[in-house]
């Protein structure tokens, strides 16, 4: 069986609240102001917040501030100033960012003749202008989305530019398969060839095309951020996906296309009910004697 650290033991019990227990409503602004002190200092545990947001999510009255101490933009250990010194500071860098675009453009464009076309279509195909709008509706500024957007792909360890962590994430969703649904994965292995790496949009938008709401979008986003129950959620999240349209591939014994286009009509999902499937697939991978490779990833 696999030891668990405290940590471990910590997630794996949360998961199982979660799993059992009736959401509570989210974490209003009354209940947020609370966990500050009279210096802005935070009075309660990382811990203690990021379980709450696994369990609770926030109220989008919170969702801003919450979400630049989940993304690194804030410190969980800044005081009220700090904070107001480090956004000024994020401004100027974004600003000066900018202006350096603004001046070497021209030579980019000169040097390479597809470099406006190429620039367009890494914002297309990739998915940046459909994700940074989520972010434009959280925040008021250019200089919060920008950082928000950057902190929130480096926080969730998958990348929409170089492709790397998407495709590790499609590897550990395979092996997540073949460990937990062998029957599963033999389909897939056969009639169901490449379906699997098919699903590279899902990390890549980070899920938001199953959702029914953008609501339901920031609340699994916002859990991801947490890192509860464990690292790398993610493929969890796309493993319980893709559980719900395995009796379907099964029974009409479906190949690589028509699984895509069964995954595909995944939509209006409920942000909350996919997150307890995720959780009840951690609480089942932790019972397990869990391969190293799995175990690095996750555990």
């Amino acid at each position: 069986m696999t030891t668990l650290s405290p940590e471990n033991s910590l997630s794996a019990r949360l998961s199982a609240s979660f799993i059992l227990v009736k959401r509570k409503p989210p974490i209003d602004k009354t209940e947020w102001d609370s966990f500050f002190d009279e210096n802005g200092h935070l009075a309660k545990s990382r811990d203690f917040i990021c379980v709450n947001i696994l369990e609770r999510g926030l109220h989008p009255f919170v969702r801003t501030e919450a979400w630049k101490f989940l993304t690194g933009y804030f410190s969980w250990q800044s005081s009220q100033d700090e904070r107001l010194t480090v956004d000024s500071m994020r401004r100027k860098n974004y600003k000066a960012l900018c202006q350096m675009y603004e001046k070497i453009q021209p030579l980019l464009e000169n040097l390479h003749q597809n470099f406006t076309e190429t620039r367009n279509n890494i914002e297309y195909q990739q998915g940046f202008h459909e994700m940074t709008m989520l972010f434009q509706l959280m925040v008021e500024h250019d200089h919060e989305t920008f950082w928000l957007f950057q902190f929130f792909l480096q926080k969730t360890e998958h990348s929409c530019v170089i492709n790397i962590g998407v495709a590790k994430n499609l590897d550990m969703l395979s092996t997540l398969i073949t460990f937990l649904d062998p029957v599963f994965a033999e389909h897939l292995k056969g009639k169901g060839a490449g379906a699997v790496q098919s699903l590279f949009p899902w990390f890549c938008f980070c899920f938001q095309h199953a959702f029914k709401s953008f609501d339901d979008v920031w609340r699994l986003w916002e859990v991801l951020l947490t890192g509860k129950p464990c690292r790398n959620f993610q493929v969890l999240v796309a493993y319980s996906i893709l559980q719900m349209v395995r009796e379907q591939v099964l029974q009409e014994s479906m190949g690589g296309d028509d699984i895509l286009l069964a995954c595909n009509n995944l939509i209006d999902l409920d942000a909350d009910e996919l997150i307890s499937a995720a959780c009840v697939v951690y609480a089942e991978l932790i019972q397990k004697d869990v391969p190293q490779t799995l175990k690095d990833f996750f555990l």
